[in-house]
């Protein structure tokens, strides 16, 4: 991140967290110690799994935070704040408890990502730019291994740059694309920073300078005989893979091979089918058919369906954007804070719509799993042991229950970062996360994957503490109606 921006981006927040944060300190609340957790209310894209991402941008962010004189001065400039609040944020520093999931890590709603353990002022600060940096790497992680999974193997390149939400938007999408699965990026920041794949053809502008596409082919085969993949359909597709044969027997002579060919546009299944015979008919069998186009996971899911002779799929806008759902909904929520005496005082936001109703408690979330398969998980408060048989409830629907029986493997999925805000954790490479990924992903029912109709993996709350969030539900609406009562009475 600092190679990239300044070492701090203690502003990067919204101004409530601010103004929250002053008057935490100036009613002597701001070392209370406190309890969030950041967590998401629905999958993206009508799925059924997302793909945990953004850790790593997290824990360089905090490694810097500080609020540097120039962040200061301009604060003062807001005329919002008090003098001794400049000199009690320069001398901030975070201290916090940092528990998270790991990247690449399969993820469910309602299951905590990141728990933040700590001083009551650092813990709200650091809700914007958590939500930030976690929910839009998790889309794109989530996108990326859906179209993988649409593309059963096949190499997919990302190369939505050109089409990305800015600069940042570019080189998060292109690292999490990678953590969600696809083998290369067109972007060449992003391999420089991620040490990602880096690989790219050619735009059809290349052809048009030149008087023929015949010529351009082979001008480009001389400058780099050992990149060779031909953008076929600037004028006529078919007429293009004739001409990039040409130049394919021509390079073979010269001891080189023509890599591939790129279909950018009309009936995919048609062309590539047709682009596939004439190459095998030329000796060209080793050659592979690009295709691109504003694919998604459902179009390449039809396009196989189809019988198309793709090798290779190069995805961009709707990869980047997460164009169906652009954001995720995730959230961070107050769930504990220690009174004066030192006990913790649960807490959760209540709402009128149950799904917007937050788990109180410090939480954890263990999964049990077979042999060869994951089998539920479990959102739990750390104080309760789970090492006997437990009754698991889920939260929408208290119906639905399960009991867990002692012995069964398990494991807790949010692991420590921080602790007093000092790193515990060794960052895994970028290609340990992405095979990360396709682990956890093999580990589930592949009902989860189907992008129609996905079956629901069981996610439910261990029995003590969906009892709990009961009682403080109607704890808060009897306190809530009394209230009301008597501002009517009086």
């Amino acid at each position: 991140m600092e190679q990239i921006y300044k070492p701090s981006l203690a502003l990067l927040t919204d101004l409530y967290q601010l103004t929250m944060s002053y008057a935490y300190w100036q009613k002597g609340l701001d070392d209370r110690e406190a309890v969030f957790h950041l967590f998401f209310r629905r999958p993206p894209f009508k799925g059924g799994f997302t793909v945990a991402a953004g850790l790593e941008w997290v824990v360089q962010y905090l490694e810097n935070f500080r609020f540097e004189q120039s962040d200061l001065d301009y604060l003062k400039s807001l005329n919002l704040f008090d003098d001794r609040f400049f000199a009690y944020l320069k001398n901030l520093r975070f201290t916090c408890d940092i528990d998270a999931v790991p990247e690449g890590t399969v993820v469910f709603p309602y299951e905590p990502l990141v728990r933040v353990q700590g001083p009551l002022i650092q813990c709200q600060i650091l809700e914007t730019i958590l939500l930030n940096l976690i929910n839009f790497s998790t889309l794109i992680a989530t996108k990326s291994a859906r179209i993988c999974i649409a593309a059963q193997g096949d190499p997919v390149m990302e190369f939505g740059l050109r089409r990305a939400q800015g600069i940042d938007g570019a080189l998060s999408a292109s690292r999490a694309a990678y953590i969600g699965g696809c083998d290369s990026t067109s972007n060449v920041l992003a391999g420089k920073l991620f040490g990602i794949p880096v690989k790219g053809t050619h735009s059809h502008s290349w052809v048009m300078v030149f008087d023929d596409e015949l010529t351009a082919f082979k001008t480009y085969a001389e400058c780099l005989p050992g990149n060779c993949v031909f953008l076929v359909d600037t004028y006529d597709t078919l007429e293009g893979v004739r001409h990039a044969i040409e130049v394919g027997l021509w390079l073979r002579e010269k001891g080189k091979k023509l890599v591939g060919i790129r279909l950018d546009s009309g009936d995919l299944t048609y062309l590539s089918i047709k682009s596939r015979a004439m190459l095998d008919q030329a000796g060209l069998k080793e050659t592979r058919i690009v295709a691109s186009n504003e694919l998604d996971e459902n179009l390449i899911s039809e396009l196989k369906r189809q019988g198309a002779q793709i090798n290779v799929w190069g995805v961009g806008t709707n990869l980047v954007t997460g164009r169906e759902q652009p954001a995720l909904d995730g959230v961070f929520k107050l769930s504990a804070i220690r009174d004066v005496e030192g006990k913790w005082l649960y807490k959760l936001k209540l709402s009128e719509q149950m799904v917007k109703v937050s788990n109180p408690g410090i939480l954890q979330v263990r999964r049990f799993y077979s042999k060869n398969e994951n089998m539920a998980d479990v959102v739990y408060d750390i104080h309760t042991d789970l090492e006997q048989s437990c009754c698991v409830v889920d939260p929408l629907d208290p119906t639905k229950q399960k009991v867990l029986k002692n012995g069964l493997p398990s494991i807790d999925l949010l692991v420590p970062i921080f602790r007093k805000g000092k790193r515990v954790y060794d960052l895994p490479s970028l290609e340990a996360i992405r095979n990360h990924t396709q682990g956890e992903l093999k580990r589930f029912n592949v009902g989860i994957k189907r992008f129609i109709n996905p079956h629901q993996y069981f996610v439910g709350m261990e029995k003590g503490l969906y009892d709990l969030k009961v009682e403080l539900i109607k704890t808060i609406r009897n306190k809530t109606s009394h209230a009301y009562l008597f501002h009517e009475e009086t």
